[in-house]
């Protein structure tokens, strides 16, 4: 059952309540437009043939990175799909996520480019500045479509993205070693070929 905030019910968090996310690791993340509507574009023969405002998604997501330098952001495989996109971000060290003192722990380097993941048991999350983290860039990201989307639908004087809007929530997965690196990389580039049997089709 949801908690109650200010005597208001909110939704528990998707997050893992363990992890700080401005640490510096590789994430999977998966973002679903509402009621999983097609706004980006259609599959056919295998292939992804995106609309405007599936060109401008995949664009905007290029560009992260040089929208946040602070951050030392780098990308990993990703795909704009019907109806949601899925990519992988990886937080590099910046001063955004040495900002606590942490306990000493081991630490692997086996993502990609040398991203450390540390065991998620011994850190904590923080719950520092909200602007410098994973939830921020999507947050960002999802702010950026959705704006252009509107624009799009007021400029052409039609009504294919008039109601264009993404689900509350993401779906994120903390990439833990160059094994799982590798193997969802290959599920990302091999979505389009795998639509009709992908869960989010309809």
């Amino acid at each position: 059952m949801p908690d109650k905030f200010k005597n208001k019910y909110r939704i528990n968090s998707a997050r893992l309540q363990s992890w700080d996310y401005a640490n510096n690791a590789a994430y999977f993340i998966t973002i679903c437009t509402k009621y999983r509507e097609h706004y980006f574009g259609e599959i056919a023969d295998d292939e992804m043939h995106l609309n405007e405002i599936g060109k401008f998604t995949e664009q905007e997501w290029i560009k992260t990175p040089e929208f946040r330098p602070d951050m030392n952001l780098e990308l990993g495989e990703f795909v704009v799909m019907p109806n949601h996109f899925h990519g992988i971000i990886i937080i590099g060290e910046n001063q955004y996520n040495k900002r606590f003192d942490t306990p000493t722990v081991s630490t692997r380097r086996d993502a990609m480019h040398g991203v450390s993941t540390n065991n998620i048991n011994d850190i904590k999350n923080k719950f520092g500045p909200q602007s410098k983290n994973l939830g921020s860039i999507i947050r960002g990201f999802k702010s950026s479509v959705t704006t252009q989307a509107k624009k799009l639908d007021k400029d052409a004087m039609h009504c294919v993205f008039t109601d264009f809007a993404w689900q509350p929530r993401f779906h994120d997965h903390i990439i833990r070693d160059a094994e799982s690196f590798e193997r969802i990389q290959n599920y990302i580039a091999n979505n389009p070929k795998n639509w009709k049997d992908d869960k989010f089709y309809s």
